[in-house]
C-alpha cells in the first residue's frame, strides 16, 4: 500500500474517531421495527371527489395572522372559479338568528408538465373571537359543504394547549394508519407539520394528480383543525428534465401560509404566536446564510419573542440537526452552524424536524464550539439549548430509515424505527408533557414520553 493510501486512511481514521466522541452512554435505541419494506400509495380513486358540480374539495385550514386571531380556509374548485365565497359564523349564533360574514377567495392556478391545476382558493379571514367555535361553508346548491374549526384561547403564558406533530406523511397504507390514529386522539388542537406533504414528486414526471389525491386525503383533519405548514425537499418539485424550473411551484400554489404578518418575504419562513406557545417555521431548502433573507429574518424575529407573553418557542424545520441515523446523515450541519447559537442564546424549548423516516429524541445539547479549523465536533449536554425531535415517521412511499449508528450517540435519547406522530401537551408556562405514539397495527402505542421544562420559567434538567 502505498504511502498516499495510507496517508488517506489515517486521515477517515481521524474523521471516524471525531465523529464519534461522545459516542457512549448513549440513551435507548427501541428493538421495535414496524417493517423493512416500504409501502404502497393507496390507489388514485380511494378518496374520489365529493358528489355535486364543481363540489369545493381538498379543503385546509392554517393560522391567518400572527396571534390566532385569523384563519386561511383553502379549497379547490375542479371545472370552475366560482362561487367563491365563503360563509362563516359563530356556532351560539344559530337558527334564523344566525348571521353570516362572508370573504372572497385569491384564486389561483398552475401549470406543471402535463397537468392543470384546479381553480385554488384561498380565503382569509380576520378578526375573530379567541376561543370560539365557528361554522363555514363553501360551495352552492347541491355541492355545498360546511365544516368548522375552533380558535385558540388569547395569547397568555399560562394558557394551556395540545399540538399534534406528523411529518413526511405521504400517502400510503401507513401513512393512512399514521392520520387514522392521530385523529382518533381526542386531545391535539392543531398540528405542527413538518414538510414533505404528498410525495407526488417519486412518480413519474412529479405526477400532480397526488397533489390532488393528498389533498382529499387528510381533508378530514386539515379542514377542521389548523395545520401549521412547514416546506420540505419533496415539496421543491424542481425538475429541469421536464422543464420544470420554479422551485415549489404546487406546493406555494396550494398551500398558503401568514408570512406577511411577521415581516416575512417568503412564504417559506414565517412566525406565528399561539396560546402560550411562539411558534418559528423555517426552511432547509432556501438559502440562509449571512444577509440572505431568511438570516436576516431569523435574526429580528428572534429578538422580538416575548417569553413572558409566550414562554414556549418551538421552531419547526425539515432537515434535522442532530440525527445518529445514517439516512440524510447531517444534511442539516450547515444550517445548524449558522443557526445553532442563536438558538442556544434565545433559549428555545423544542426543534421539530422530518426528512429522516424514523422517530429519535436528543437530549439537551449544543455544539456551539464547533471549530472548522481543528474539525472538534463535540456536543455536550447545555440547559440552554433545545430538545431536538425527528419525526419523518409519517409512514410515506420510500419507507423507514433503520440504519442507526452503533453505538448510540450520547445526545440521542430514544430512537425507533417505526411510524407514528407525535402529542405535544402545554400544561402552563414552566411544564409540558411530550408523547410519541408508535403505529402498532390496528393502534397506536405511546412507545416515548417526556415531561418538558420550560427554558424561560423553569429551566431545570428533565428526567426520561
Amino acid at each position: 500500500m502505498g504511502s498516499k493510501n495510507m496517508g488517506a486512511l489515517c486521515m477517515v481514521a481521524m474523521v471516524f474517531v471525531l465523529l464519534n466522541i461522545g459516542l457512549c452512554n448513549g440513551g435507548k435505541t427501541s428493538p421495535y421495527v414496524r417493517k423493512l419494506y416500504a409501502s404502497d400509495d393507496l390507489p388514485k380513486d380511494t378518496f374520489p371527489s365529493p358528489p355535486g358540480f364543481n363540489a369545493p374539495e381538498q379543503v385546509h385550514i392554517t393560522q391567518g395572522d400572527y396571534d390566532g386571531r385569523g384563519v386561511i380556509i383553502s379549497w379547490v374548485t375542479p371545472v370552475r372559479k366560482h362561487p367563491d365565497v365563503v360563509s362563516y359564523w359563530a356556532a351560539g349564533a344559530e337558527g334564523k338568528h344566525k348571521h353570516k360574514h362572508t370573504v372572497h377567495s385569491v384564486i389561483t392556478t398552475y401549470k406543471y408538465y402535463n397537468y392543470n391545476s384546479g381553480y385554488i382558493h384561498h380565503a382569509t379571514i380576520k378578526g375573530l373571537e379567541y376561543d370560539t367555535k365557528y361554522f363555514y361553508e363553501i360551495g352552492q346548491g347541491n355541492s355545498a359543504r360546511q365544516f368548522h374549526f375552533t380558535t385558540p384561547p388569547k395569547i397568555g403564558p399560562d394558557v394551556p394547549y395540545t399540538f399534534g406533530v406528523i411529518g413526511d406523511l405521504g400517502q400510503t397504507f401507513d401513512s393512512y394508519e399514521t392520520l387514522k390514529h392521530y385523529m382518533a386522539n381526542p386531545k391535539a388542537q392543531a398540528m405542527l407539520f413538518v414538510g414533505d406533504l404528498s410525495y407526488a414528486d417519486d412518480h413519474p414526471n412529479h405526477d400532480n394528480e397526488r397533489w390532488d389525491e393528498w389533498g382529499r386525503f387528510v381533508e378530514k383533519s386539515t379542514a377542521y383543525q389548523p395545520w401549521i405548514w412547514a416546506a420540505g425537499n419533496h415539496e421543491l418539485d424542481f425538475a429541469p428534465q421536464i422543464e420544470e424550473n420554479v422551485p415549489f411551484k404546487p406546493y406555494l400554489h396550494r398551500y398558503y401560509t401568514p408570512y406577511q404578518e411577521s415581516q416575512s418575504t417568503s412564504p417559506l419562513w414565517y412566525s406565528i404566536r399561539r396560546a402560550s406557545a411562539h411558534i418559528i417555521v423555517l426552511s432547509s431548502y432556501s438559502a440562509f446564510a449571512k444577509y440572505t433573507p431568511q438570516y436576516t429574518w431569523l435574526e429580528k424575529e428572534l429578538s422580538k419573542v416575548n417569553r413572558d407573553e409566550t414562554p414556549w418557542l418551538i421552531v419547526l424545520l425539515h432537515s434535522p440537526w442532530y440525527n445518529s441515523n445514517s439516512y440524510h446523515y447531517m444534511e442539516g450541519e450547515a444550517m445548524r452552524v449558522t443557526f445553532e447559537p442563536w438558538f442556544v442564546q434565545h433559549k428555545v424549548d423544542l426543534v421539530f424536524a422530518g426528512h429522516v423516516h424514523s422517530y429519535e429524541r436528543s437530549e439537551r445539547i449544543s455544539n456551539v464550539k464547533y471549530n472548522i479549523t481543528n474539525g472538534v465536533s463535540t456536543p455536550v449536554k447545555d440547559p440552554s439549548a433545545p430538545v431536538y425531535i425527528t419525526i419523518g415517521d409519517g409512514g410515506n412511499i420510500e419507507g423507514l430509515a433503520s440504519g442507526f449508528v452503533d453505538p448510540q450517540p450520547s445526545y440521542s435519547a430514544y430512537r425507533e424505527a417505526s411510524f407514528g406522530h407525535a402529542i405535544l401537551e402545554i400544561k402552563n408556562s414552566t411544564h409540558a408533557h411530550y408523547t410519541w405514539h408508535r403505529n402498532d397495527d390496528n393502534e397506536a402505542v405511546a412507545a416515548d414520553s417526556v415531561w418538558l421544562f420550560n427554558r424561560h420559567t423553569y429551566p431545570n434538567e428533565e428526567h426520561n
